[in-house]
């Protein structure tokens, strides 16, 4: 077996006539010996910044000497982007190894949670010190909540998201990440637009839990280089990562740090420094070329393109940007392309590979509708083709609503 054919068949465990629930990989992991039993975590639940915090946070352990565990999802280009170790994706022999023992365990779970399984096999294999983990989606029923009390829960940006399953409110939605907080274990708080505090401080206060409020960076510098700031009379520190947004979830990686330390990582403060300004998480907005500059934002959400749109005008001021974008029909996207509209001198849509896709014409008259320029495009490669040619040395051009494009982008770009 190869390991494109491994994860053929993983793809083919969707989620039909399934329901959340721990049940399933319950089970399974414990056919597998329960790996997650031997290993240490830092758990990270969010609607938005959990990717790029989990990145961020990797990357100091990893400058800190330990050996670390990162499990993320979607992927950009390559399935193996979902469990790293030390920055290394898992490699395609191990991946088939792996995903073999699985496979052979595996009964009616779902695709999520055999990719969970061959996670928590892979970083035990390795022999991991500390694994970062992303969940999927939510928090409470998550396949990745089936892990014992981690040495820290971290709760990023929470918006509306995935109602149908959440719940249509914030505090609903936010019960359901506060879902991944164990008995004992520390949180970690990003500073929320609404008041939510009192939600987990009397969760944490039910589960024995001590919670630490992330605060406010103070900025120093920003710009296409990278941004520079102090954290409580700490710093300066350094992060690559741009938007302003990504300066409040380095924010939530130096409180998760300090947690750690309290709980006797060796953490020092060079290995935080040089591991913030050496985290990289691609397709978050990304600047992935020069003359004209291409930015690439996975953006997929109205939370994610109100962020956008406010670093666009902090780093372009006064300027008209080219969109390569595309949608999901069941997405919000009046309010999602709203944030762009103001923004942009001419859209180029596409057709997302989705069965829920908007199609690239639907999208094109929907914009030409609100007034803007829109030209619909058969492919990504004919979308990206059509908005070089269209762009001037000194043009923007901007790719964003959906990762999965920007990974094609990345890699017609051949940045992958």
């Amino acid at each position: 077996m190869t390991d494109m054919e491994a994860v053929e068949l993983i793809h083919q465990r969707a989620w039909v006539g399934q329901k959340p629930g721990l049940e399933r990989i319950r089970r399974l992991l414990g056919r597998l010996g329960n790996p997650q039993e031997k290993l240490k975590f830092v758990h990270i639940a969010g609607s938005n910044g959990k990717g790029s915090t989990a990145a961020m946070l990797a990357s100091v352990l990893t400058a800190a000497g330990l050996k670390t565990g990162l499990y993320t999802s979607p992927h950009l280009w390559r399935f193996h982007e979902r469990f790293q170790v030390d920055g290394v994706p898992i490699p395609g022999e191990e991946l088939v190894e792996i995903a073999v023992q699985v496979l052979a365990a595996a009964e009616d779970e779902t695709e999520f949670e055999l990719m969970t399984a061959i996670g928590m096999v892979h970083f035990l294999r390795s022999k991991c010190d500390i694994v970062v983990l992303e969940t999927g989606l939510g928090g409470r029923l998550d396949s990745t909540n089936i892990i014992p009390p981690p040495e820290a829960a971290v709760i990023t940006h929470i918006g509306l998201e995935h109602t149908e399953l959440l719940g249509d409110t914030l505090d609903k939605i936010a019960a359901e990440k506060a879902g991944i907080i164990k008995e004992g274990c520390s949180v970690v708080l990003y500073e929320q637009g609404f008041d939510l505090y009192g939600l987990f401080e009397e969760i944490c206060q039910f589960r024995y839990s001590r919670l630490a409020l992330a605060g406010s960076p103070v900025v120093l510098s920003s710009g296409l280089e990278g941004q520079t700031f102090t954290y409580r009379g700490s710093g300066p520190y350094h992060i690559a990562l741009l938007g302003e947004h990504q300066i409040s979830n380095a924010a939530v990686v130096l409180e998760t740090v300090k947690v750690l330390r309290q709980r006797g990582w060796e953490i020092s403060e060079a290995a935080l420094v040089r591991g913030l300004e050496e985290a990289r998480w691609p397709g978050r907005l990304e600047l992935a070329w020069n003359s004209p500059n291409v930015i690439l934002d996975g953006g997929h959400n109205p939370q994610c393109m109100e962020a956008l749109a406010r670093s666009l005008r902090g780093l372009y001021p006064e300027k008209k940007l080219l969109f390569l974008t595309g949608v999901l029909a069941d997405k919000d996207y009046p309010a999602m392309m709203g944030e762009l509209l103001p923004l942009a001198k001419e859209f180029f849509t596409i057709t997302p590979d989705s069965p829920r896709a908007m199609s690239a014409q639907e999208l094109a008259d929907y914009l030409r509708g609100r007034g803007g320029r829109a030209a619909p495009c058969g492919t990504v490669r004919e979308a990206l083709d059509q908005a070089l040619a269209a762009a001037e040395p000194q043009d923007v051009v901007c790719v964003t609503g959906s990762l999965y494009m920007i990974g094609e982008v990345r890699h017609l770009l051949r940045l992958c």
